[in-house]
């Protein structure tokens, strides 16, 4: 199983590295109603369809083996795993994965820029070496919610197991375990979310 290493500097944001940081501004879409019907992307954000095919042509054809592209509405994580797959020692590692950051960062800076002003979110990276993950600096969002008592006891019950040190904790930990073994299934479900997007673009205006 693949060695996830914690995000740098305990997840503190840089000010000035990768186009990871800053305000995100209110996108929470008020006046809008419930959600956007035919999709998960917000109406005032451009489409990000092609950004892992963008990210592929545009970084340097040396500096990646494999590259891995996600989006949601607010960031774009690129991790790349790294040339060097005889280094195997944990140390050599996480000092070739520190080297990689420390040389590219003015590179990868650059390239944030031209993707945030293609896309409108923010872009973290991160790097991957002999089954090592490192993800650099990237954003959190804060996600409010109402929870009636049923769900509010899951929460607590984690809480007084000690699974988690809040309810907010435990909710990341819920949903994060939810991913894990829905993950074929939120999949599909986002193919088919995108399926419906793509034929509504190609349907008539009104």
């Amino acid at each position: 199983m693949p060695k996830h290493s914690h995000p740098d500097d305990l997840g503190r944001h840089h000010p000035h590295e990768e186009g990871a940081e800053g305000r995100l501004g209110d996108r929470s879409g008020r006046g809008r109603g419930f959600g956007r019907p035919g999709g998960w992307q917000n109406v005032d954000l451009p489409p990000a369809d092609d950004a892992q095919a963008w990210f592929e042509g545009r970084l340097p054809d040396d500096w990646f083996t494999d590259i891995d592209v996600t989006v949601d509405r607010e960031e774009i994580i690129v991790i790349g795993t790294l040339p060097d797959s005889d280094v195997s020692d944990a140390a050599a590692v996480e000092g070739r994965i520190s080297r990689f950051r420390a040389d590219t960062r003015g590179t990868r800076m650059q390239i944030a820029d031209e993707a945030q002003a293609r896309y409108g979110r923010k872009v973290s990276w991160g790097a991957e070496l002999s089954g090592t993950r490192a993800l650099f600096t990237h954003i959190s969002v804060p996600v409010m919610t109402r929870l009636r008592q049923p769900e509010r006891r899951v929460l607590d019950t984690l809480v007084d197991a000690g699974v988690a040190r809040s309810r907010s904790e435990a909710l990341a930990w819920a949903v994060k375990l939810v991913g894990e073994h829905a993950d074929s299934w939120l999949a599909d479900l986002r193919h088919a979310m995108t399926e419906v997007d793509k034929l509504r673009s190609e349907g008539p205006s009104f």
